[in-house]
């Protein structure tokens, strides 16, 4: 995934939008990057991943920046279509 692409789907927040808001807010709880356009309040499904940049921005703000368990945003947004159907399956 690349920084400017939409790690919120629902309400099109960027990667790059969530680190900086890491790096300068510094939040205490993950819960707080709801500040950060809305995100995470939507469908959810970006909550695993808005945690995982939680995380690292918690350890070293140094580490926010690795992708290597971000997928590309085509698949990203594909996993997210699969999740969204699975949720409105009765």
């Amino acid at each position: 995934m690349e920084l400017d692409d939409d790690l919120c789907l629902c309400f099109h927040v960027t990667r790059r939008k969530v680190e900086n808001f890491l790096r300068v807010e510094r939040p205490k709880r993950v819960a707080q990057l709801s500040e950060c356009g809305g995100a995470g309040t939507g469908c959810g499904w970006c909550r695993p991943f808005l945690e995982k940049l939680f995380e690292r921005s918690q350890d070293s703000p140094s580490q926010v920046r690795q992708t290597g368990d971000l997928p590309d945003a085509t698949h990203y947004a594909q996993q997210r279509t699969q999740y969204r159907q699975r949720q409105n399956d009765p």
